[in-house]
């Protein structure tokens, strides 16, 4: 099992929508939302591109956001950490 831990920048959460549309995959077991940050765990990966999309809605204004982190791991290996980092996000 492979998860994606995307934490979400200060004031930001996900989308009802952008839930929705990720569970509808069928490479998506399951999706957790905690505090700020969500978990993508996949049944497995093939050597396929994969693309994920994450809607975001803000909710609190906020000032010099820092940058957020996405992390991907086997759940059962986690010493296999690839960390990228995101600041921007597109409207």
């Amino acid at each position: 099992m492979v998860i994606i831990e995307v934490s979400l920048p200060s004031g930001f959460i996900m989308t009802s929508r952008s839930r929705m549309l990720l569970e509808n995959r069928t490479i998506v077991k399951k999706i957790e939302v905690k505090a700020n940050v969500v978990y993508i765990y996949l049944e497995k990966l093939n050597d396929e591109s994969q693309t994920f999309t994450l809607q975001l809605e803000q909710v609190i204004q906020v000032k010099n956001l820092k940058p957020a982190s996405i992390k991907i791991y086997d759940y059962y290996q986690p010493g296999g950490l690839q960390i990228s980092y995101y600041l921007g996000v597109g409207r």
